[in-house]
């Protein structure tokens, strides 16, 4: 039971599960939207600009129909001629088609499904599979586009009949009306039915986008398994972190190794800690090269007495600097005094190498503050 409950899709989609469906052209989009607002835009510059429209109309009729002489003399100007009515007629519907494109547009944008996916242009041989084509005739999907434009002709055949009651004794009285009078009045009527036509697709659009959108996110809905592994790939798999760790902490102990046989000298507790330090002409204070415990303190050790490094056993000094010095960088600032009697005791020996005579005592009191010394391993 608990297996088929982690392969049933009943968590919601994450962040990452919505961007890679957008990355792949997978947006919600309603065409009960963009199609109630191209219409709606239509109707609304047909009301307000009707007026405008039937003047420019009639111009564009009478300059047509009107033939001068010439053309009949010169049918070379007929071409020309046709391309000036043309264009007169092309830039008065231009401010309708401007609109219809700004309202074509504007939907992806109501849904957030505003998208430029380069995957979704590749070919895909999967959709030219007739079985898969049947699938989707006779799926959920293709019943509720059945029931939608089911509602949407009852609707609208229902208002249209209401109209058309409504206004019969108008329709009637054009008859009685001049040319002019009544072209006029028609055309008010024809816009404002269309008008209320399209504002009754406001139910559709109302019903139809909240079901696009849940639609949407269901068929994105991901299983346990799946919300599992996709954690696991954002926060990385435990065991692939380790491993990565474990390659950088041996990658940073080889420096480190590299770095000892140019330490000026090994500090000892002397068996569970080594720090090896450097202090060469420039420097502001001596650096920690080098440092560890248990067998990587043996190990400094070992590489530092094939190189000659010194060595000197100072118990709480290697302590302090082990838990307060870090790597490559410069001593804390209170175990400048300790070290500085490290390094003097350090070129006293090689002193003594090069010319021989006193053997230098060690230090054995270094002033190492009581506060920087862990407990003794």
């Amino acid at each position: 039971m608990a297996e088929e409950s982690d392969l049933e899709k009943t968590e919601e989609p994450t962040g990452r599960r919505i961007e890679q469906a957008r990355e792949q052209g997978q947006v919600p989009h309603s065409k009960e939207l963009g199609t109630f607002l191209v219409l709606m835009v239509a109707a609304a510059t047909l009301w307000m600009m009707g007026g405008w429209f039937m003047e420019r109309a009639m111009d564009a009729m009478r300059a047509a129909l009107t033939v001068e002489s010439r053309y009949m003399q010169e049918p070379g100007l007929m071409v020309p001629r046709l391309a000036e009515v043309s264009f007169d007629a092309l830039w008065m519907l231009f401010p309708l088609l401007a609109v219809l494109l700004l309202a074509a547009v504007l939907p992806p944008f109501f849904l957030n499904s505003w998208v430029f996916a380069p995957k979704a242009m590749v070919p895909d041989l999967k959709r030219m599979n007739p079985l898969t084509g049947l699938g989707r005739m006779f799926s959920w999907n293709s019943l509720m586009e059945l029931g939608k434009a089911v509602l949407k002709a009852v609707l609208i055949g229902s208002v249209a009949v209401f109209l058309i009651w409504n206004s019969r004794g108008e329709i009637f009285g054009l008859l009685g009306e001049s040319l002019p009078s009544g072209m006029a009045h028609a055309g008010n009527m024809i816009t404002f039915s269309f008008l209320i036509l399209v504002a009754t697709l406001v139910l559709v659009v109302a019903a139809d986008v909240p079901f696009q959108l849940w639609q949407y996110y269901d068929k994105l809905k991901m299983t346990k398994e799946e919300v599992k592994q996709e954690m696991k790939e954002m926060m990385g798999d435990p065991q692939v972190k380790g491993r990565i760790r474990s390659l950088q902490m041996q990658a940073a102990r080889r420096r480190m190794m590299q770095a000892v046989p140019q330490a000026d000298v090994i500090v000892t507790n002397p068996t569970h800690y080594s720090v090896a330090l450097a202090y060469k002409a420039g420097m502001a204070a001596p650096k920690v090269v080098a440092k560890g415990m248990g067998e990587i303190a043996l190990k400094i050790r070992e590489i530092g007495a094939s190189h000659a490094v010194p060595t000197l056993e100072a118990p709480p000094l290697a302590r302090a600097l082990y838990k307060h010095g870090e790597l490559d960088a410069e001593i804390p600032g209170a175990l400048f005094n300790a070290v500085a009697e490290v390094l003097a005791y350090i070129y006293q020996l090689s002193n003594w190498r090069r010319q021989g005579g006193a053997y230098p005592v060690p230090p054995r009191h270094l002033p190492v503050p009581a506060e920087l010394v862990p407990e003794a391993a």
